[in-house]
């Protein structure tokens, strides 16, 4: 009988684990990704959210079919990556996408917002994202190969 219960915490454990959202990232960690320091040879893509009324309202994001994680209101994602095309794409009630072409070096700001199920991205310049990073967000944590969102 302890073998069977065992089993069965042992399953909710991993069912509950699975519905967690995207973490935030430590203090420090949000502290430095708002330096905007570059790397010579990647590119750097901010993607953050600053949706000023409460929403239920998420968006699954990736980076060329990459998971990097669930968008919350007031939240960013600090992305680098190999300079070149790349496509940031949501998975929501929508399929929104924006294509971006990335030099070593450079950084790149995109504005997500979502209503309704749909999502839209939009590039803003460097003083602009910065800014509104600055003002309203709070880093999330990639997330992890092989980690698989919790679909509602």
């Amino acid at each position: 009988m302890l073998k069977i219960w065992s089993g069965v915490l042992a399953v909710v454990a991993l069912l509950v684990g699975g519905c967690a959202s995207t973490p935030e990232a430590p203090r420090d960690r949000d502290a430095e990704a708002k330096q905007f320091l570059t790397h010579p040879n990647a590119s750097t893509i901010y993607v953050y959210r600053i949706d000023v009324e409460p929403t239920d309202d998420n968006v699954i994001l990736y980076t060329d079919s990459r998971l990097i994680g669930e968008t919350l209101p007031r939240t960013y994602f600090r992305i680098d990556t190999v300079p070149g095309r790349h496509v940031l794409h949501g998975v929501a009630d929508d399929l929104g996408k924006l294509e971006l072409e990335t030099r070593p070096g450079a950084l790149y700001f995109v504005e997500l917002t979502v209503a309704a199920g749909q999502s839209n991205f939009r590039p803003v310049p460097e003083e602009v994202g910065r800014k509104r990073i600055l003002q309203c967000c709070t880093l999330l944590e990639n997330w992890a190969p092989g980690q698989r969102p919790f679909l509602k």
